[in-house]
């Protein structure tokens, strides 16, 4: 029985320990979008160091897509750096007071272009924590630290924007970014009670197999 016990804990701790990874990694919504669309894009960082807290987020900015603008964030600054074209190709966030703890997340906007035949968008970040420590989410998506992907569709007839003025293309993309995001939240939320599920689970069975040594 003690054996059983053993097992039914680190069930579910190896549970815990993939969930809690699962939801504390950068991401950029939304997931889907269209070839030559102009789209608002959210990166979102959790702070997922238990001891200090995160300072600064570095996004590369791909050749798929051409972002132009960003949303000033309270607390926080942001600088760019472009290419000999003029194109932006990286885009930090600094905090100016103590960051984000490991408490707290945090989203940052920013809008620009599809490529007209981009297939997905790949986003590698950088984040870095007080102690001067940095986590690259650069890998593949089955990785520990995968970089976060925007899969591009074809464009259907009419559906390009039509430059930067575009209010109704612009209130569309919100509205599927905040869409993208209530669902990964709501995933994350959902994690204590996936959790409990499994927990009682693995209970039900380790209480079924003593019944059964007993008789």
């Amino acid at each position: 029985m003690k054996k059983l016990l053993t097992f039914v804990v680190t069930i579910i701790g190896t549970i815990s320990l993939f969930a809690g990874a699962a939801s504390a990694h950068v991401t950029v919504q939304p997931s889907e979008t269209s070839q030559g669309k102009y789209e608002v894009f959210t990166v979102k960082v959790p702070s997922e160091n238990e001891q200090v807290p995160t300072t600064k987020i570095e996004v590369k900015i791909p050749d798929d897509v051409d972002v132009t603008r960003f949303e000033p964030k309270p607390g926080w600054k942001y600088d760019v750096q472009k290419d000999a074209s003029g194109k932006i190709t990286s885009v930090t966030w600094t905090a100016e007071g103590e960051g984000l703890s490991p408490t707290e997340f945090a989203m940052f906007n920013m809008s620009g272009k599809v490529g007209d035949k981009a297939e997905k968008i790949v986003w590698k970040a950088y984040q870095t924590y007080q102690d001067g420590s940095v986590v690259e989410w650069v890998g593949a998506e089955d990785a520990d630290k995968p970089a976060s992907v925007t899969v591009v569709h074809p464009a259907a007839p009419g559906e390009h924007g039509h430059g930067h003025g575009a209010a109704q293309t612009d209130k569309k993309t919100d509205t599927a970014a905040d869409h993208d995001q209530k669902t990964e939240d709501a995933a994350s939320s959902n994690v204590p009670l996936y959790l409990s599920i499994a927990a009682l689970l693995v209970g039900l069975i380790a209480l079924g197999v003593s019944f059964k040594k007993k008789s």
